[in-house]
């Protein structure tokens, strides 16, 4: 993908990875989009990001994203490139009991990035050159055990990919895959914007950026930070290493 040039749209703009990562690419010279819920979130990085555009989207509907990507490639028809940022991450205690958790997580982290992109996928293969940038996470590979609805739906969202990735392969659409370690957002709560063992925000994002730029090695955008948790099923130790992890998570 190149880092200059593109209109991209960015699901879950914003606050957070999102917004962190729009900014990024507008500074950088791209047509940048924000999707999101809370409009008035919207309208605060707009204001603050002159030129760049937003829109409502519940990622959840899954009538509102064919009407969303329906509107969207008529007001933007040279939109080359979308990152299925939007999620939510809540703690569960499987042991008390009840889906509303699971059921919103699932509907957010992995049924919404699918539906937008079956919704956009004809656009994108109508274009000259376009990228797909879905995000999932460290955890898609070494589960947290508090998390354990989203850890499966980045799982999930790894799996569906790599399988995106080999069918569009022959076309013209790239397909990329940016997993997150544990970094400095308010995605949990306020606290872990400050949580010294999370990644200090502008940092994972410089760090972003530049893995992009030079072409990120099997399509995944990896972090030095988050390394560890995409190898650590070839590391001889798995399950030592998912207890040693989901302890000290856990303080």
């Amino acid at each position: 993908m190149k880092t200059t040039g593109n209109t991209i749209l960015i699901t879950g703009g914003g606050s957070g990875i999102g917004r962190a990562l729009a900014e990024a690419f507008h500074k950088a010279g791209n047509e940048v989009i924000i999707a999101g819920r809370r409009q008035g979130a919207l309208d605060e990085v707009v204001a603050a990001n002159p030129g760049m555009h937003a829109a409502v989207l519940d990622i959840e509907d899954a009538a509102a994203i064919a009407a969303f990507a329906k509107d969207l490639t008529a007001r933007f028809p040279a939109l080359d490139a979308v990152i299925h940022n939007a999620g939510i991450m809540r703690t569960e205690k499987l042991i008390e009991g009840g889906l509303d958790t699971a059921e919103h997580t699932i509907a957010t982290n992995l049924l919404g990035p699918i539906r937008l992109n079956d919704a956009l996928l004809p656009h994108l293969l109508a274009r000259p050159q376009a990228s797909i940038i879905t995000v999932s996470s460290g955890l898609a590979f070494l589960p947290l055990a508090a998390t354990p609805t989203y850890s499966a739906t980045k799982a999930a969202i790894h799996a569906y990919t790599m399988a995106l990735r080999h069918q569009l392969k022959s076309t013209n659409v790239e397909v990329l895959e940016l997993a997150p370690p544990y970094v400095q957002t308010e995605l949990m709560g306020e606290q872990q914007a400050s949580d010294p063992r999370a990644m200090p925000l502008a940092e994972f994002i410089d760090e972003v950026m530049a893995i992009i730029a030079q072409g990120p090695a099997n399509g995944e955008i990896l972090v030095e930070r988050v390394k560890p948790l995409r190898n650590a099923e070839a590391s001889g130790d798995y399950h030592g290493y998912f207890t040693k992890f989901n302890d000290a998570m856990a303080h």
